[in-house]
């Protein structure tokens, strides 16, 4: 009995001797890893638990690699949770990753400015955007996309139809009187990024610092906000992928003038005999362009590439604009086995060809008598001077004046990242951004205008102009994270050295040998050797920005969370006085869903509040504005030589320094029902003190009468809401929506301070001839801007002379009326923003419809005011409205049609159908594509606006002087129509 228990139990110790043996060896293990749904998932990190070995699923979610029994298998993949399962005596493991359960704040990485944070542990007002939340969009560059996602962030293009033009893009309203106001774009973290040189395609996220302790990181330059753009980069999974698209641009909301026949009939002016449709002579519709994309990725787990190539040919709905453009771009990052250090490497050239449009063609559409004829009896194009504003031929300009341009951009940066300890690194980062802008301009000797017989010169114009810019960056951080317990602590230290420069070159000439020269022989006109006129000049210019900063944040429990930062910046722009400034920051958060007494509210999964204030600057300005400069004051002629004039051109400053932003910002961020509905709410106040500007001062004892100086103080504030939804979440069936709105309440403070008194007001935007109608808005002490300051109408006599309001509140007619009569009158800054994105998908189907308006402002109808009464000047065509029942047909007298008042003021409230994007996507297995996705796309649909003239949009709402058009230039808006493929190989 007992040997058999003996043996027995021997039996069971040689087992489990071999097993343990046989656990503690190397054995291979393959596997697949498949989400909820089973479908396989590619580049999942699979490795061995407290070690560095490990592997990455393929395409098809399989992983293999060499394990111990007793070692376990960690699972990570981004917006998964981690799974780790014990090998065992497993060969074959299959494993199914679940979406992470927790909030979406958990697992979003935020640019913050040198690093990033978990969207939980932001403390500052800061929007992020990712590639799918951005509209697509058939244009130049990337910012059209952003259009109405962030609220407070205004982007306007009030000539979308022009393939060369760029939008206006301003964050939480007009900031400087002089400086510039645009924000500043962080691109893979280069401060200065070029956003012209960005293809949307290549964009995987977009942070929006709003807050002053985000945006203070970058001290002189986050006044006005920062924008973090951040690329895609490569994985494991190699994959090709194409997107072409073809777009129709068609104006739309255009203006109607007169026919010949009702020119004729209203008595307008003479009759040439024609009948001609001006508008339409000068327009191209469609206008056809076409963008065709190729990205390509893929690696190991060490080092991956993506790289991408793509062409655009677009042209404008006037008759000369067009944009061909070539662009690449290349992301290489490479990390060591150990994970020692991480190298990336980053170049984006760029090339383009444009023709540039001028856009006062259509507006001499608008007025020329459509009696006139663009060619003259023998087919020629028709010298015209007279039948219109200050008229000339649109169509023989179109097409014979050259304005072209050649653009080179050259983007390249390298970081290297040191891993020194746990917790502990050092990165290094280079860059150089360069751009390259040659201008051609070209007038033939047969351009009528320029014919000896109507009284030109008879001889052709060319002119060359070179203008480049470069920036080189170099810029080393450290950062350091350590966790205890409860507590943790990032910190972070750097130094920053930018050098730019700014250099061109030009020359023109006229009367050369034969048209067929153009620009490209401008040493044989004859002009600027028989008349001795040098057409000449060249520019040169720098500036330094050098800066050391640093950032501590910390949190508690994952409850409450600080962060300090400080900027201390020199700029060599600024007087010998002010070189240095600092920049600092503090902002804090309690996460209060994450306290005890909140567990039991199940319905809540975030509620977060915020609080921060930081202090920005503003250096957005031409170099040497500080110091005494020479510049050249004609010739004179002394024993047979000429002599160069030079003399001071600008007073010195020694005491210059940037304009200082005071930011606060007070926050929420809230998700409830696990996504049902979730958001953000922010007021804010930004003081914008010692704004730089142009100041009158005495001479002498100065030698100019004006300085550069800081004075004056301006101030905004405001509150935004963006609001996510998701609505409904079934299987087949998801509609989710989405809500931007922002307010924005502007005040000039002060003009003067102690060492420059200056009067309170400045009368602003002076509207052109015909006539002298003088200014239309005021910049004042304790008013927004954009405020109108006109004559009050009080309606029209019957001679159809304008009446309106004197000082005394009587009545009299406009032309009696003087500048003490004016008063403040309406004003041209939205009050309301807003914009309302609906997204649905029904199986392979998705389909968006986006609003977005603006609301609460007036502007000024220039068009009507010079074209749109019958009044305007006559043998000039006007539009239809003039006459009729409206009111601008009762404004007849010529004598009062140049007086401004506000009777031409009307609401640019407005509704828009934006976008509407149809697409269809379809999933291959076992084949060459595994994805194809075809959609159609409508932009700018219907325009819901009480607005007589058009689209109000073409009216800038952005910059000190908003809501109206001091030019007579008009360029139609359009509705544009894109046809799109997207194939994953």
């Amino acid at each position: 009995m007992e040997l058999k228990q003996f043996l027995k139990s021997g039996m069971i110790l040689a087992f489990l001797l071999l097993s343990l043996y046989s656990r503690a060896q190397n054995v291979p293990i393959e596997g697949t890893v498949m989400d909820s749904a089973g479908s396989p998932i590619s580049g999942v990190s699979v490795k061995i638990a407290g070690g560095n070995v490990g592997t990455l699923t393929d395409k098809d979610g399989a992983f293999q690699l060499s394990a111990k029994g007793t070692d376990s298998l960690k699972f990570d993949y981004i917006g998964y949770a981690s799974k780790v399962i014990l090998v065992g005596a497993q060969k074959n493991i299959k494993v199914t990753l679940l979406a992470a359960a927790n909030q979406l704040a958990d697992v979003t990485l935020v640019s913050v400015g040198y690093g990033s944070l978990e969207k939980s542990e932001v403390s500052s007002a800061i929007t992020h955007l990712d590639a799918s939340e951005l509209s697509s969009v058939a244009g130049n560059g990337a910012l059209m996309s952003m259009q109405g996602k962030v609220a407070g962030l205004n982007v306007t293009n009030t000539a979308t139809g022009d393939p060369n033009s760029s939008p206006s893009i301003q964050l939480r309203g007009a900031s400087s009187r002089n400086a510039g106001l645009g924000p500043l774009y962080v691109i893979n973290g280069i401060p200065g990024g070029n956003i012209d040189n960005l293809n949307q395609n290549d964009i995987l996220s977009i942070d929006v610092l709003k807050g002053g302790a985000a945006s203070a990181i970058y001290g002189t330059r986050g006044s006005n906000g920062v924008i973090v753009i951040t690329t895609k980069k490569g994985s494991a999974d190699a994959k090709l992928v194409y997107d072409g698209y073809l777009a129709l641009d068609y104006p739309t909301n255009t203006l109607d003038v007169l026919n010949s026949q009702q020119f004729l009939a209203h008595d307008r002016g003479v009759d040439y005999g024609s009948n001609t449709d001006w508008l339409k002579a000068v327009t191209r519709s469609p206008a056809v362009s076409n963008k065709q994309t190729v990205q390509f990725s893929g690696g190991s787990s060490y080092t991956n590439y993506i790289g991408t190539v793509d062409y655009r040919n677009a042209h404008g709905i006037d008759l000369r604009s067009s944009k061909t453009e070539y662009g690449a771009r290349v992301n290489i990052n490479h990390r060591s086995k150990d994970n020692l250090y991480e190298v990336n490497f980053n170049v984006a050239p760029r090339y383009a060809k444009t023709n540039l449009a001028d856009k006062s063609f259509f507006a001499k559409a608008l007025s020329l008598n459509p009696t006139l004829s663009p060619f003259d009896a023998n087919g020629n194009y028709a010298y015209i001077n007279n039948g219109g504003l200050f008229p000339f031929n649109p169509v023989e300009r179109s097409n014979l004046v050259k304005d072209q341009q050649e653009i080179k951009y050259l983007d390249i940066s390298g970081s290297f990242k040191l891993n020194l300890t746990r917790g502990l690194n050092t990165i290094v980062t280079a860059g150089e951004i360069s751009s390259s802008f040659r201008n051609y301009d070209f007038e033939p000797s047969i351009l009528s205008t320029r014919a000896a017989e109507n009284g030109g010169t008879g001889r052709n114009y060319a002119k060359q102009q070179l203008d480049e810019s470069d920036q080189k960056s170099f810029e080393w951080i450290g950062n350091y994270d350590k966790t205890f317990g409860a507590h943790s602590i990032k910190v972070l230290g750097g130094y920053s050295f930018q050098l730019f420069t700014n250099s061109g070159f030009g020359a023109s000439n006229e009367d050369f040998p034969s048209d067929l020269l153009t620009w490209d022989n401008l040493g044989t006109g004859l002009y600027g050797q028989e008349k001795g006129v040098d057409g000449t000049s060249s520019y040169r210019n720098q500036s330094k920005l050098i800066a050391f900063f640093g950032r501590v944040n910390y949190d508690f429990d994952k409850r409450f969370y600080l962060s300090a930062s400080l900027r201390h910046e020199g700029s060599s722009k600024f007087g010998q006085n002010h070189k240095w400034g600092d920049f600092p920051a503090l902002s804090a958060a309690w996460r209060i869903s994450q306290e005890p007494f909140m567990k039991s509210v199940d319905w809540l999964n975030e509620l977060k509040l915020r609080v921060d204030y930081g202090e920005t600057g503003n250096q957005d300005f031409s170099s040497y504005k500080s110091i005494l400069t020479y510049g050249g004051f004609g010739f004179f002629t002394f024993n047979g030589r000429n002599y160069q004039v030079i003399g001071p051109t600008q007073t010195a400053n020694p005491d210059l320094a940037w304009e200082k932003a005071q930011n606060f910002n007070l926050g929420m961020d809230f998700e409830i029902k696990n996504g049902l509905v979730s958001g953000s709410l922010n007021y804010y106040i930004r003081r914008n003190k010692d704004l730089l500007g142009d100041y009158p001062i005495p001479v002498p004892p100065n030698i100019e009468t004006s300085i550069y100086a800081n004075v004056g103080t301006m101030k905004n504030t405001g509150f935004e809401l963006q609001l996510d939804a998701q609505i409904v979440r079934k299987k087949n069936f998801t509609y989710s929506a989405s809500f931007n709105g922002a307010t924005n309440s502007n005040e000039f403070v002060s003009f003067s301070n102690s060492l420059y008194e200056a009067s309170n007001y400045l009368d602003v935007v002076g509207m052109p001839a015909p006539g002298s109608p003088g200014t239309i808005q005021r910049l004042q002490e304790g008013k927004r801007i954009g405020s109108f300051y006109l004559l009050k109408s009080a309606g029209i006599d019957s001679t159809g002379a304008l009446l309106v309001y004197n000082k005394d509140g009587e009545v009299i007619r406009g032309d009696k009326a003087s500048n003490d009569d004016k008063q403040f009158i309406g004003n041209g800054l939205p009050k309301f923003t807003a914009s309302l994105g609906n997204n649905f998908t029904y199986k392979n189907w998705d389909l968006s419809v986006f609003f977005r308006g603006a609301f609460g402002y007036d502007v000024f109808n220039t068009t009507a005011f010079y074209l749109g009464t019958p009044a305007t000047q006559q043998d000039a065509n006007v539009l239809t409205s003039a006459y009729g029942n409206g009111k601008y047909a009762k404004l007849t007298n010529a004598a009062t049609s140049a007086i401004l008042s506000d009777y031409f003021l009307e609401s640019g409230s407005f509704v828009k159908l934006d976008n509407v994007t149809l697409g269809y996507t379809a999933h291959f297995e076992h084949t060459y594509i595994r994805q194809l996705r075809a959609y159609i796309t409508g932009r700018n649909l219907k325009t819901f606006t009480k607005f007589k003239a058009g689209d109000p949009e073409l009216i800038q709402t952005n910059g000190l002087y908003p809501g109206v058009t001091n030019s007579l230039d008009y360029f139609p808006s359009t509705l544009q129509l894109i046809f799109g493929v997207q194939v994953t190989f």
